[in-house]
């Protein structure tokens, strides 16, 4: 019998009863009704109010009080850095007018790889290099005013 999930907890204490770890890409983590299939076989039946966005470390709590912590898996990402601060503005603007997944950082941009914008980037002055990590893009305008577009419980 499959376990069920209508809450999310952000990532918190490590003494939680996590059953399971569950690792998807970003396109992936936007959910909210869904079947999740475990590793070991075992099946989630998510059954949220709303979309939610979920982020690496986030607990599911199941129905039995346990839970699963989702991770993101490494993706092929470009790693873009730019001149100065301001240059770093004009790079995400670049991006965002071409509706992009971008996560921002302070120092740099992670974008999924795309040899047409590499070379758009690499046009306009940026570093780009290429690498393999865990991608959480920031949330567009229109998915929630909060962090990764769902509501944390407490506790």
């Amino acid at each position: 019998m499959p376990y069920r999930s209508t809450e999310i907890l952000s990532p918190g204490p490590t003494d939680r009863a996590v059953l399971h770890r569950l690792a998807l890409p970003h396109d992936q983590r936007h959910l909210r009704r869904k079947l999740l299939h475990l590793d070991n076989d075992d099946v989630v039946m998510l059954d949220l109010k709303e979309p939610v966005m979920l982020a690496d470390g986030d607990l599911l709590v199941l129905d039995t009080g346990e839970y699963v912590r989702i991770g993101a898996v490494e993706e092929p990402l470009y790693d873009i850095r730019a001149k100065d601060p301001l240059h770093l503005i004009e790079l995400a603007w670049h991006l965002g007018n071409r509706h992009l997944p971008a996560e921002i950082r302070e120092d740099r941009i992670f974008i999924l790889r795309d040899p047409v914008i590499k070379a758009m980037l690499e046009g306009l002055g940026a570093a780009v290099s290429e690498v393999k990590e865990p991608f959480q893009p920031m949330r567009g305008a229109y998915h929630g005013a909060g962090g990764h577009g769902h509501h944390h419980a407490h506790g």
